[in-house]
């Protein structure tokens, strides 16, 4: 009773304020704008306070660090023990390349890898396929056979370094081979550490970097889940990932709606194969956005985890609070960097990593300050380390655990993207999953007006954007760009004719026929996967084998 009084009386002082201070104040200086939204349009009232966060129950609602819902984190002591693994996504031209910008990294402090393929990779194909003719080594590394993934890897004991992977399609190619040169170097697999992406609903969805239809692609992803279940038990077999859905043009709350839904969908299809939720939850991973406005981001990632943990206890009955816990790389705002006046971007990237560095995350990638002009020069590649490490060492956001809680505008804003969250998924639901939703392009339309509503607010200048349509400036033309040799595709080429000259033949003829054969079972792939890297099968002749079984995915248009 006595805290009702206390709201009644904190409501009747606010309208006090309002009518007086406020509306003086107001007659004098009208406010900037008449109504303030976050960058996904949800408004922003003047003022919160406790009636906001009235209904709050502490235990229910927030409880402790690594404690169920996990609101407040999902470790204990979060980053008091051990700082958000620091991983540069990183890789172009050659794996050697590659191998050397992955070393120099490791020597300023860089905790993890993070492998960025090239797009002839992630669709499958080799370096001298026609389709691949230009854009070899181009937005990531050119990984053809085992041959390059032992040189991408050289003198990087992968017992010591874990390594995310950013590929989808032909995840289970590139892990097999990963897991070859593990071998090599006498490390076992219960001792390999990282993460691959093996996302395909959000290929399907906004990335386009798909190749088979959904339902085998599926039975890939499950297949790779399931073995390293078994086998390779310090891998997190899947990064869900809502990063491309916010790229695509998605605001904070769809981004978490639409992952979790393709999550539920992959715990689904583990169980449906006779999975125990428990037996693999644990190793289930995240990947999400992080943008400049960094309240409503914290936000973001609070109301996730807690939906998230809900979903796993109450909708798929688990019992380990390890399933519960949504664990999640973060990478800054790719789309929010400029060609204009790029050094700003120093600035933006230092908020976005701030962000998640408030909300909890458990590794961090900063983008540079030139990607919207090249590759990452060295030069911008190393501040953007040194982001995370100030963010880290120097910030404080590190010191304590959830630092914003309590803040009224913050829980406020954590419930309310949490209810986007629910709705969205009951419709999907309503719908018949996450699937059906894709299929009848729900999820695609949604984000597309996302995206429209934020592109029409910076051309009329109604959102600001610093340098692009406010405080413009001329400039110079950009120099010191990073430029990939256009040479490497014949490089790459070349290479692929001698493997395919050198290696046994019957070997590698072996090991694509019994490939051919598992993947028209109910076996599981990834055994016979690993055999076709060692005997020198490339990653588009494994694609290939998978084209001529299941053919190639032709999404529907939506008008």
């Amino acid at each position: 009773m006595s805290e009702d009084k206390s709201l009644e009386k904190l409501k009747a002082a606010k309208e006090k304020w309002e009518q007086g201070s406020v509306q003086k104040t107001l007659s004098k200086a009208p406010e900037r704008r008449k109504v303030f939204t976050s960058i996904s349009d949800i408004p922003v009232e003047r003022l919160y306070t406790a009636l906001d966060v009235a209904h709050l129950d502490y235990e229910r609602d927030l409880a402790f660090p690594g404690e169920y819902p996990f609101t407040r984190g999902v470790q204990p002591t979060m980053y008091r023990g051990r700082f958000w693994t620091m991983r540069q996504y990183a890789g172009f031209g050659s794996a050697r390349e590659s191998n050397e910008r992955y070393r120099y990294l490791l020597e300023q402090g860089q905790t993890g890898l993070s492998v960025a393929f090239d797009l002839p990779t992630q669709a499958g194909y080799d370096s001298d396929h026609p389709l691949s003719m230009g854009e070899v080594g181009k937005v990531g590394v050119a990984i053809d056979s085992i041959e390059d993934m032992r040189v991408l890897f050289d003198s990087i004991p992968l017992d010591k370094v874990t390594t995310s992977m950013t590929i989808n399609a032909p995840a289970t190619v590139l892990l097999a081979m990963y897991l070859a040169i593990a071998e090599e170097q006498g490390v076992p697999f219960g001792k390999v550490g990282g993460t691959v992406q093996n996302d395909i609903l959000k290929e399907i969805t906004v990335r386009g970097q798909y190749i088979y239809p959904p339902k085998p692609s599926m039975r890939l992803t499950v297949d790779l889940i399931d073995y390293c279940f078994k086998e390779v038990p310090k891998w997190n077999s899947i990064s869900i990932s809502g990063y491309h859905i916010r790229e695509a043009g998605s605001t904070a709350g769809q981004e978490m709606a639409f992952t979790l839904a393709d999550g539920i969908a992959y715990v689904q299809a583990c169980v449906d194969r006779g999975m125990a939720v428990d037996s693999f939850a644990p190793r289930l991973s995240f990947f999400f956005n992080s943008f400049t406005n960094v309240l409503e981001e914290v936000a973001k990632f609070r109301a996730a985890r807690r939906y998230w943990a809900k979903v796993m206890k109450e909708r798929f009955g688990a019992k380990d609070p390890r399933s519960m816990m949504m664990r999640y790389h973060v990478q800054t705002g790719g789309v929010t960097l400029t060609a204009q006046q790029p050094i700003n971007n120093v600035v933006r990237v230092a908020l976005q990593a701030y962000a998640a560095a408030l909300g909890g995350c458990q590794s961090l990638h900063t983008n540079s300050y030139d990607e919207a002009l090249c590759l990452p020069t060295q030069e911008a590649v190393t501040v953007a380390l040194r982001t995370q490490q100030i963010v880290a060492e120097e910030s404080g956001a590190a010191d304590t655990i959830d630092p914003l809680a309590g803040c009224y505008f913050v829980e406020a804003m954590t419930d309310r993207i949490e209810a986007e969250i629910d709705d969205y998924i009951k419709k999907i639901d309503a719908m018949g999953g996450t699937l059906a939703a894709i299929e009848q392009g729900f999820v695609q339309k949604e984000i597309q007006n996302s995206a429209y509503r934020f592109q029409r607010e910076i051309e009329s200048g109604e959102r600001v954007y610093v340098g692009i349509n406010k405080y413009t400036m001329e400039e110079p033309p950009p120099t010191n760009l990073l430029k990939v040799d256009m040479s490497v595709g014949g490089v790459e080429a070349a290479k692929l004719k001698k493997l395919r000259a050198e290696r046994d033949a019957g070997n590698w003829k072996a090991a694509l026929d019994h490939l051919r054969e598992v993947s028209q079972s109910d076996e599981n792939v990834m055994p016979a996967v690993i055999e076709a890297v060692k005997a020198r099968a490339t990653v588009g002749e494994i694609c290939d084998v998978w084209r001529g079984i299941y053919g190639e995915y032709r999404p529907k248009e939506f008008v």
